[in-house]
């Protein structure tokens, strides 16, 4: 059972939280598949083989850490100073106190060094559009992430929506992923070392689980990598320039451009990445380049066109320039662009009490399913 957490709530001590990070806007906006909202403004998922769950009042991001999990440190802090505009964190690992190792885990994770407020008002001064939206999305924030975890999440992206993906995802870590025990009747799973998607079998299962073609490219993408490389070789592409990663990543079984772009910007600290999807690319023609309308598929030159047209815009932070105007788009956050997070948590929570009713009816469900017998 993971029931032990800290005792309270600790304080993250964002300054200027507003221009800083919003978390509804950051986490449940398709970068990461993992964060539920388990109690109205709560946000619960794994992160660094912890549980936590995050929430934030009107100053302040607040978080618990369930511990009953013990991981190694070193690793992490070994990232987080490697590139010091993640974080104000420089510990000396070995002396670093727990409460701080989180504080670092988050600090990294949001990328709290990079000051969005200073590019909000450098983007606004280069697109009229971007004016007209930036200021009811502020706090919209681009993750670092694990780039296992990142790459084969987004691997079941393909041809997919945001719910189905969740759901592989979570099929993926309950499958082959370590239980880390389990909150309020829910079980939490790290996400599953690359080794342990490698293979037939796991395609082959993969596939009775609804992967469909994505179950291949999972299993042979996890394969290629264990041959030519090995498990730490993703977090080395940090370190090259972003075409270098972009170019070897597009070699891997089941990644194309955007995945690749996906992949670079939101673990790899290539900041200048443009994701392009079909939303992207109807933003773009909508408000950038009314040509695209006359195109009718998204090739690889219009795909590179879209991508240098942000970066020649808004620079070498272009990938979170984009995010902001993807996520402004979102039918999602329509309703709650301009609501203050005192009024959010309060019509979260009305919408929270029906989605559980919801979830309770389908648990029910699924339940009797497995105890009936399969037709065969």
């Amino acid at each position: 059972m993971a029931d032990k957490m800290s005792s309270t709530w600790r304080r993250l001590y964002v300054d200027k939280l507003r221009a800083r990070i919003r978390l509804d806007f950051t986490l449940a906006s398709g970068q990461s598949f993992r964060w539920r909202e388990t109690a109205p403004g709560e946000w619960t998922n794994v992160l660094s083989s912890y549980v936590w769950t995050l929430k934030q009042d009107e100053s302040d991001i607040l978080y618990r850490v369930y511990e009953s999990v013990v991981v190694k440190n070193k690793r992490i802090l070994k990232e987080v100073r490697k590139c010091p505009e993640h974080s104000v964190s420089c510990y000396s690992t070995e002396k670093l106190p727990q409460s701080d190792v989180y504080e670092c885990i988050l600090r990294d994770y949001f990328q709290l060094g990079v000051e969005t407020e200073s590019l909000y008002d450098e983007w606004r001064a280069k697109d009229p559009h971007f004016v007209k939206v930036s200021e009811s999305m502020q706090g919209v924030r681009v993750l670092r992430q694990d780039p296992i975890e990142t790459l084969f999440a987004f691997i079941c992206s393909s041809n997919n929506n945001i719910p189905r993906i969740s759901g592989m995802v979570a099929k993926l870590c309950h499958d082959y992923g370590e239980n880390l025990g389990e909150i309020d009747g829910v079980s939490y799973y790290s996400f599953p070392d690359i080794k342990d998607l490698n293979g037939p079998r796991v395609e082959q299962h993969l596939r009775s689980i609804g992967f469909g073609y994505r179950a291949k490219f999972i299993s042979q993408c996890a394969s290629y990598i264990l041959e030519h490389y090995d498990s730490k070789w993703l977090e080395t592409l940090r370190s090259v320039p972003y075409e270098e990663a972009h170019e070897v990543l597009c070699k891997l079984p089941g990644v194309g451009a955007k995945v690749a772009d996906c992949v670079c910007l939101m673990s790899l600290d290539k900041h200048d990445a443009v994701p392009v999807d079909t939303h992207v690319w109807q933003i773009t023609a909508k408000h950038y380049m009314p040509q695209l309308a006359r195109t009718k598929s998204l090739t690889a030159k219009v795909y590179k066109q879209i991508g240098d047209h942000y970066r020649d815009l808004f620079g070498k932070y272009a990938g979170w320039a984009q995010s902001v105007l993807f996520v402004a788009d979102l039918k999602r956050f329509q309703d709650t662009q301009t609501t203050s997070l005192t009024n959010l948590n309060s019509k979260s929570a009305k919408v929270y009490g029906i989605r559980y009713a919801v979830n309770k009816q389908l648990q029910a469900s699924r339940q009797k399913e497995k105890e009936e017998p399969d037709i065969g």
